[in-house]
């Protein structure tokens, strides 16, 4: 196992697949089209948006880009995405979150068509993940952790792994498919006693928490691997994780980089899950 784990390799592992199921829908004469909601001018919505964009190039997919004000209304917002779930030219949809407060995010996700919702919003494709059923469109942050510790085989099975964050974007799916693959999961929170106590004896730390550089060496034992979800800009205006990479870098087995790591698999996972729907919906 490498000391970084790069998600480059893993994700040109996922596309190389992609790329074969979409050749398969295309000999079918179906290209795949994904509709990207965007909401606002959020930087990291849209440089997240530029790589989705250059990876559906890569594998031969549509993507359509559909950008609201800021302060469009829910009415108008529900109406688009209804019309875009009768679309039948439009095989997933993706929404940026976090949504403007006037939009309604637990209404929405109830909108969203459960067989185009490729990044898991809707609680129909999240029960069937809590049920243990990972058959169907999994959310693709936690599927692209998992594909990563998979890429590079580290044992999940009987290891204590703590996850930092328990948002349903996340935290609590991830925890779902962890324990798919035997792991004993512990979901830390921002009231959660002890908490160093307790990541120190995880073998396994994947910090999904939102706060810049905030897993610091005594949070980690020695030979500890640490998951980065993280992805925020510290009090200088740079790109950080969630981790203190360069202080903790020595004491941990392995670690995956800020750039280059979670979110570059997370994007080849939103692909999959496209050709995944599109195969569904043709039959």
């Amino acid at each position: 196992m490498d000391k970084i784990l790069s998600g480059k390799a893993v994700a040109q592992h996922i596309r190389t697949n992609v790329k074969k199921n979409i050749e398969n829908l295309l000999q079918k004469q179906i290209k795949p089209v994904l509709a990207i909601l965007r909401v606002g001018m959020r930087s990291d919505d849209i440089a997240y948006e530029r790589a989705i964009v250059r990876a559906c190039e890569e594998v031969g997919v549509k993507a359509e880009i559909m950008t609201y004000e800021a302060d469009i209304c829910m009415v108008n917002f529900v109406k688009e995405l209804k019309a875009l779930n009768e679309n039948k030219e439009i095989n997933g949809i993706m929404i940026f979150r976090p949504l403007p407060k006037q939009l309604n995010e637990d209404y929405i996700k109830n909108i969203i068509a459960p067989n185009k919702d490729i990044d898991c919003m809707n609680p129909e494709n999240m029960v069937k993940l809590f049920e243990g059923d990972t058959r169907g469109l999994l959310p693709c942050t936690p599927s692209a952790v998992l594909e990563l510790m998979k890429y590079y085989n580290i044992s999940m099975e009987g290891k204590h792994i703590a996850i930092l964050g328990r948002s349903m974007v996340v935290g609590k799916p991830l925890s779902m498919l962890l324990l798919k693959e035997n792991a004993t999961v512990t979901i830390c929170h921002s009231k959660t006693k002890d908490l160093e106590e307790i990541t120190s004896r995880a073998d396994i730390v994947i910090a999904a928490i939102g706060k810049p550089r905030f897993v610091k060496q005594e949070f980690l034992k020695h030979g500890s691997i640490v998951i980065d979800v993280g992805i925020n800009m510290d009090e200088e205006g740079k790109l950080c994780g969630d981790v203190d990479y360069d202080d903790v870098f020595d004491k941990v087995a392995a670690i995956t980089p800020v750039l280059g790591g979670v979110g570059t698999v997370t994007t080849s996972v939103l692909l999959k899950n496209l050709a995944a729907a599109a195969e569904k919906q043709i039959g």
